[in-house]
């Protein structure tokens, strides 16, 4: 696949993801107060960095399991099919289940896992996502938590990634696709 030129404008800042990641992990663990285990299933590949800070910040039990769903391969839009590539290593049936997702976009995705999961008889399923595109929904699903609410930008960072790039930014940044014909690089 050849990519296209682009560039990264900042969005949302570390130091913002930072301090909504500390305000979401104590309303988790309120939610949670008195479990014998919560079991974090992250979503990967994009949610593993938002993942790690949570889990990190919560004041539980944590169990962490991922699950890997894909409806994007290396497009910038969604496929609306979505296939698992990996499944969960434990049981969930009767535990209290937190899912972490990166971004909820045509919420395909989301939808897919919940139904999934709630198929596997937790006691409490709830879901957090760092990110929301309101804008972009094809089917009623809203996580029960969200870190921010963007526009219908293209992202990456902080995990999140066009075509296994720009994982590794520390921010969340809206893809800019240049214009090759006009002589930009």
């Amino acid at each position: 696949m050849v990519q296209r030129p682009y560039v990264i404008d900042t969005l949302i800042s570390a130091k913002q993801i930072a301090a909504r990641v500390e305000e979401l992990s104590k309303e988790i663990h309120d939610e949670f107060d008195g479990t014998d285990k919560l079991i974090v299933v992250g979503l990967l590949r994009g949610s593993f960095v938002f993942i790690a800070d949570v889990v990190r910040e919560l004041d539980l039990p944590v169990e962490v399991d991922f699950l890997e769903a894909s409806s994007y391969g290396n497009s910038t839009e969604s496929s609306r099919e979505v296939r698992i590539l990996k499944d969960l290593r434990g049981e969930i049936a009767g535990r209290d289940v937190l899912v972490v997702e990166d971004i909820v976009d045509t919420g395909f995705t989301l939808k897919h896992v919940i139904n999934m999961l709630h198929a596997k008889g937790p006691r409490k399923l709830r879901t957090i996502a760092l990110l929301d595109k309101p804008s972009r929904r094809e089917v009623d699903v809203k996580a029960d938590w969200t870190g921010f609410e963007i526009p219908d930008e293209f992202v990456v960072g902080y995990g999140i990634d066009y075509a296994q790039r720009n994982r590794n930014l520390p921010h969340i940044g809206k893809v800019r696709f240049l214009d090759t014909q006009d002589g930009e690089h």
